[in-house]
């Protein structure tokens, strides 16, 4: 399963479609939606959680674009405090993307940040508290 916290924004030509229930109908998606600010005949936003297999997620997004929708990550990350982490390996349970994962022969947890979708599953996970949600850049609704 993938997860990924999107912003979206509608120009006002197409807030008042059913983009978000065809993008879930149509994608095998399911959405949580945890902030909007749509009006008929004005632009539109949405912050929503989107989840589903990788694959599916990717045309998700494309079939977004190609309705005008403008699709950003939201404005925050997961970083890790390498001085913090013991290299316990407890986050790489928890990992739904496989961000985090144990190299081996040398049991080394490696974070892929690229990979993360910024679920915070492996912050409470984390016995020695190393990873953390930081923002990136202030987001204006």
């Amino acid at each position: 399963m993938y997860s990924k916290i999107l912003i979206l924004r509608f120009p006002k030509t197409v807030v008042q479609n059913p983009i978000v229930c065809y993008l879930a109908r149509n994608h095998d998606l399911v959405f949580n939606i945890l902030h909007a600010g749509i009006l008929p005949g004005k632009e539109g936003y949405m912050v929503l959680e989107l989840s589903g297999q990788r694959k599916n997620f990717k045309e998700g997004v494309q079939y977004l674009k190609s309705q005008g929708v403008d699709v950003q990550n939201a404005s925050q990350e997961v970083k890790r405090d390498d001085t913090a982490c013991v290299q316990c390996g407890a986050c790489t349970a928890v990992c739904p993307t496989g961000a985090l994962s144990i190299q081996r022969p040398d049991m080394a947890v490696i974070f892929d940040q690229q990979k993360c979708s910024v679920c915070e599953l492996c912050v409470p996970a984390c016995p020695p508290r190393a990873m953390k949600v930081r923002p990136i850049r202030q987001a204006f609704f």
